[in-house]
């Protein structure tokens, strides 16, 4: 290999005394091996010609039951794919399958992910250093947690200059561990900007300067965590000029910035969260000015009132998880205004919302109709609650007028911490006896109930016998496993058509 090409070498402050152990196959250390010894990743092998199956058996490389090795017989291109989809440590890895593999870590664009190499820093660096200096490029995926670009710029800068990461379309500073600090990005991070696709910048902070210069032609997906950067600074880096495909966006704990007047034609995803920090100016209201493409809107881990202006967002879809205890949260789409639950307003119904997250104390079903006259079309609902309370959610005769008037078009229901009290015996039923495209309820109970005695005794209780849609199905799930989407793990969970659909 060229020694051109090697990435410099980088050293950084020794930590801690560590105690050694081995690793063993699946990865675990045991006592006599450091996590400071050198990770294994592939010696530079020259390019071999392709080899045809072999009728014998031993080729080592995965195929059919009679040991033919089909793998090893594909073209380089497509064996390279294969390892590019392959985590950092298993695509180091690959050698071992077959002798066929042997060269193809090397061909394969690089997939670095840091968060599977040794915690420690000094160990991670040597590891990520000898991957880099080891791989000509290009690079598809470079992750490494934000503390290192906080304390040690220098090192994540020479890192960023290696040739192979030349042509890189992910780049990813996740959050690793809570710190106040922040700092301006190393000089060399927006060397990529011409080529990345998805970015997740975190504990940054994003100067005038540097964002009126930047240009991400084909950035469709885009992170700003825990970073710090001025109102013109965050308009500009979200704008059609600066990121003209982008498609999702995540603004996690920002600051800088109290309004975001959002207009783009790309935009099909956002995603918000707020956290009350004393003397750090915070976002607290999006403007939804000119957002044609809009699909999801979505609040996340937010303890801080944000203010929602819907003005054109046509195809607006999915929204949640609103949360009843931050009352002084208004949402408003043209003249019908909700603050918190309430609708305060109600002059034009929202008919494109068909999916919604609710996070409540406890469950009040005049609050569900009325938030359903306001959304019509509604198709799904979560709903999280954790007591519930005095409401005994009675409607037979309340909400005659209501069921004899009203389309109820929802078809799934989901309630998290279901304990089958009266009222929300009395909730579920009137969704089962009235909701007659309803498709599927799911009941998340705590461990204790979840048993066939109880599941019998709350069909009987719910009247499944006197069900409105006749494929209507009752689900009952064990507590934990129905997750509500208050946090983002990674960018592309945006895309995710229903945020909150349970995936376990």
């Amino acid at each position: 290999m060229d020694p051109s090409r090697r990435a410099p070498a980088v050293k950084m402050e020794p930590p801690g005394p560590i105690s050694k152990r081995r690793r063993t196959d699946s990865g675990e250390l045991e006592a006599g091996e450091s996590p400071l010894d050198p990770v294994e990743v592939p010696n530079p092998q020259p390019p071999a010609p392709p080899s045809p199956p072999s009728d014998e058996g031993g080729g080592g490389g995965g195929g059919g039951g009679d040991g033919v090795d089909y793998i090893s017989g594909l073209p380089d291109t497509i064996l390279g794919e294969i390892i590019a989809l392959l985590s950092t440590r298993d695509a180091a890895r690959v050698q071992t399958l077959a002798s066929r593999w042997r060269h193809i870590w090397r061909a394969a664009p690089l997939n670095l992910d840091g968060g599977e190499l040794p915690d420690a820093d000094e160990a991670l660096a040597g590891a990520v250093s000898r991957i880099l200096a080891d791989h000509p490029g290009p690079g598809l995926r470079f992750c490494i947690p934000s503390h290192l670009v906080v304390n040690h710029p220098a090192t994540v800068d020479a890192w960023l200059r290696s040739p192979a990461l030349d042509g890189l379309q992910e780049l990813d500073f996740s959050w690793s561990r809570f710190e106040w600090s922040r700092r301006e990005p190393p000089p060399s991070t927006f060397r990529f900007a011409a080529t990345l696709r998805e970015a997740t910048f975190c504990q940054l902070d994003l100067p005038d300067a540097t964002v009126d210069a930047l240009h991400f032609p084909r950035l469709t997906h885009l992170a700003l965590r825990h970073s710090s950067m001025s109102k013109r600074s965050l308009h500009t880096m979200i704008s059609s000029s600066t990121c003209p495909v982008l498609e999702c966006l995540l603004l996690e704990d920002c600051y800088g910035c109290r309004r975001l007047r959002v207009t783009s034609n790309s935009l099909r995803s956002i995603a918000v969260s707020a956290q009350c920090h004393a003397g750090k100016p915070r976002l607290k209201e999006v403007i939804l000015v000119n957002a044609p493409s809009l699909e999801r809107f979505l609040y996340i881990s937010i303890n801080e009132a944000i203010n929602v202006s819907v003005i054109i967002a046509p195809k607006l879809e999915t929204l949640g998880c609103l949360d009843d205890e931050l009352d002084s949260s208004r949402l408003v789409f043209g003249t019908t205004v909700l603050q918190g639950f309430l609708v305060v307003s109600l002059t034009t119904v929202v008919r494109s919302v068909k999916i919604l997250a609710l996070k409540s104390l406890y469950i009040k079903l005049d609050t569900i109709i009325d938030l359903m006259k306001c959304f019509p079309c509604l198709e799904k609902l979560y709903i999280k609650s954790c007591v519930s309370g005095q409401e005994m959610n009675r409607w037979r005769r309340k909400h005659k007028d209501f069921i004899k008037c009203s389309d109820i078009r929802l078809k799934t229901i989901v309630l998290e911490q279901y304990q089958g009290i009266r009222s929300q015996v009395n909730f579920a039923s009137f969704f089962l006896l009235n909701a007659r495209e309803l498709e599927l309820m799911t009941l998340e109970v705590e461990s204790e109930d979840y048993n066939e005695e109880f599941f019998a005794e709350q069909h009987r209780m719910l009247q499944m016998e006197k069900k409105a849609s006749k494929g209507a199905r009752l689900h009952f799930t064990a507590n934990g496993c129905q997750r509500f989407l208050m946090h983002v793990d990674h960018i592309r969970d945006l895309s995710i058509t229903d945020p909150f659909e349970c995936r376990c």
